[in-house]
């Protein structure tokens, strides 16, 4: 701690005036005030998470998942599928085949994506110019509901790992969130659906629709940053493309990268690991342990 070096220098007064030894021992106590609030708000946080007291938890603080391609493969057989059905129900002639989709996920958000396509291909005709905004909003919200259906079927499996890795961070007392471009109602659904109520109530979730700019941009990590009072540098994120890469590394975390389906060619310049899966075996897989090696 840097606080004995200025509880020293208080001692000899003879080397500074009143005003100035008022001045750090204000600051000390600042500092012991701030430092006691952090502690006693860590220790309420774990104790009502369930993970035991602030002095279990590891060096390594929080890993922040992205959603779509690291819990779940769920963009190719997913949200594309559901996509294609929401426009055929509102009598909108286009269909996104498997290559064409993997190119639009070069654009964050299920609404910006379909502004984006329609912006460079053209509008179908059966969206009146000034009905876009609300009818791609209505299409997102449909395509939501239908892509909630396919989870809630089983029809869309967790990741090798992922359990296994969420597990272990519980038990190891590290903080958990996803933070995803995705609809907050259909991240929230993935993560109670596919791993549990017990689960998902160690789970923080910061969606695409709480921000104002999606990834690449760096908003929602820094979201669950400041929402969750945590030392970025103590983070991990988990993301799976290179624009989720790049909005890690623009709000400043380290970043590993399981390749998913879409994005296994993609440049992950920049990552601090870079894996096919986390692995359901713990001897060869990423565990608790190999993400703290990855912090300074």
């Amino acid at each position: 701690m840097k606080l004995l070096p200025s509880l020293c220098c208080v001692s000899f007064a003879s080397a500074f005036t009143t005003q100035q030894s008022s001045t750090v021992r204000d600051a000390t106590v600042l500092f012991a005030s701030r430092n006691k609030q952090k502690i006693e708000s860590r220790s309420k946080w774990a104790e009502s998470k369930g993970v035991g007291s602030s002095a279990e938890v590891t060096k390594l603080e929080a890993i922040l998942f992205d959603c779509d391609g690291v819990l779940a493969d769920t963009e190719r057989d997913g949200h594309r599928p559901a996509f294609n059905k929401a426009f055929e129900n509102n009598g909108i002639e286009d269909e996104w085949d498997v290559e064409l989709y993997g190119k639009l996920l070069e654009t964050g958000g299920g609404k910006e994506r379909m502004t984006a396509h329609w912006n460079e291909c053209g509008w179908p005709s059966a969206i009146p110019e000034d009905e876009r905004v609300e009818k791609v909003k209505q299409l997102h919200l449909e395509k939501t509901d239908i892509f909630m259906e396919m989870i809630n079927e089983g029809a869309i499996p967790l990741r090798a790992g992922v359990l296994r890795l969420v597990d272990e961070a519980i038990e190891n007392g590290v903080r958990l969130a996803v933070c995803s471009t995705s609809n907050e109602k259909a991240v929230n659904n993935i993560v109670q659906v596919l791993m549990g109520d017990e689960r998902r109530s160690k789970f923080e979730i910061f969606a695409g629709d709480m921000v104002k700019a999606k990834k690449p941009a760096p908003d929602v990590y820094l979201m669950a940053v400041e929402e969750m009072g945590l030392d970025k540098n103590r983070c991990i994120v988990v993301e799976d493309t290179h624009i989720g890469k790049e909005a890690a590394l623009a709000a400043g975390i380290k970043c590993i990268v399981t390749k998913s389906s879409y994005s296994a060619d993609e440049d992950f310049t920049g990552a601090s690991m870079i894996v096919d899966e986390l692995g359901e075996d713990s001897e060869t897989g990423v565990t608790i342990e190999t993400l703290t090696s990855l912090l300074d």
